[in-house]
């Protein structure tokens, strides 16, 4: 389809940090990445794995000045019987489509996305940790490289992946965060590119992470665009909350981002027979049930903590603690549980892991 995959060894390896021991996150990469290219009137071509090392691009490029990247981010695990897998790797590679199709950039096929990134995994293999919480994180993007200044389509782009082992996102295992509702700031709207893995919706969500953290809270949680009334995102994760015994979650309205960890924590929940529903929650709601009581855990769900309690939410200069301030029973069932799967001392029943050679 695009060519065998060549691969450059490098001739020296770089000094490993030592896996066992603190490697925060994505401060330490692997001896190698991927790399494929896309030329108009050619399409996808020439993929490669090179020793890793700094990518020179136009000054002119076109993702300097209109920003056209996506990307996605995904882990692979060494196992209790030192395998190592991924996690539900072909979901990553369809929304990795789904974003590139909204930017308007050439799509990769999906399972040659799954495949080159098993193929670098087993290469750098000796990165992988196998302290329990910590895992190689993935990160696959795709930036347009034509040097024009006009705004359009880009003619040409690189779609490279990059790998950095990382310690468990929380080093003392589940913490409850504080999180400030924003009221005034926006994240999307229908018809943006919420539901898209696109880099420039982080870069303005930095702003309203900034206020947040002035006011002592790890991150923020969205309202809705357009009425300032219902609950989309926490920061780059989704969030759920269980009232009354029934979990709900924001549904995918097009300013949402479809989670691969939120479709995994609805797949269990059901699967478990606890009531969970998708549907507009509103801040109202939530703030009426803490009133009475019905409030009993909220979380965030996503890829670099897998699961995140939520202490307290902080409205209109109002904190309103969830639980005591502490981790629901079902939190950390869900943590274990997805935790578990990955690590391998769990059945993988739904067949989530996808193994490198």
């Amino acid at each position: 389809m695009y060519g065998n995959i060549s691969i450059e060894k490098a001739s020296q390896r770089k000094t490993m940090p030592d896996l066992a021991q603190n490697l925060g996150f994505g401060r330490h990469f692997t001896d190698h990445m991927f790399i494929m290219d896309y030329t108009e009137g050619r399409g996808w071509h020439d993929p490669r794995i090179v020793p890793y090392g700094p990518i020179s691009h136009d000054p002119a490029a076109m993702i300097f000045h209109y920003g056209q990247a996506v990307f996605e981010g995904m882990k692979a695990f060494r196992t209790v019987s030192g395998e190592i897998a991924l996690f539900r790797p072909e979901q990553n590679a369809k929304r990795l489509q789904r974003s590139s199709e909204r930017l308007s950039i050439p799509t990769i096929d999906e399972a040659f996305v799954v495949e080159a990134i098993r193929t670098l995994v087993s290469l750098d293999k000796i990165w992988v940790p196998a302290k329990k919480g910590s895992s190689l994180y993935i990160r696959p993007f795709v930036i347009a490289t034509e040097a024009m200044l006009g705004v359009r389509p880009s003619a040409q782009y690189s779609f490279i992946v990059i790998m950095s082992p990382v310690d468990a996102y929380y080093e003392e295992g589940l913490h409850p965060v504080n999180i400030l509702v924003e009221s005034y700031y926006a994240r999307a709207v229908l018809g943006g590119t919420g539901n898209a893995k696109v880099a420039g919706n982080y870069a303005g969500s930095l702003k309203a992470q900034t206020l947040a953290k002035e006011h002592d809270c790890a991150q923020v949680l969205w309202l809705d665009a357009i009425e300032k009334k219902y609950l989309e995102e926490v920061g780059s994760m989704n969030v759920f909350f269980k009232i009354g015994g029934e979990v709900v979650t924001p549904s995918l309205s097009g300013s949402i981002l479809d989670g691969i960890t939120r479709s995994s924590i609805i797949h269990l929940l059901r699967n478990w027979g606890i009531p969970v529903t998708e549907r507009k929650v509103s801040i109202d709601e939530i703030v009426q049930a803490h009133a009475d009581g019905t409030l009993e855990e909220a979380y965030g769900t996503g890829t670099a903590a897998v699961v995140s309690p939520i202490g307290s939410l902080l409205w209109n200069g109002n904190r309103m603690e969830i639980n005591g301030g502490q981790t629901g029973e079902l939190v950390e069932r869900l943590y274990l549980e997805i935790t578990g799967i990955q690590e391998g001392t769990r059945p993988d029943q739904f067949g989530w892991l996808t193994y490198c050679e």
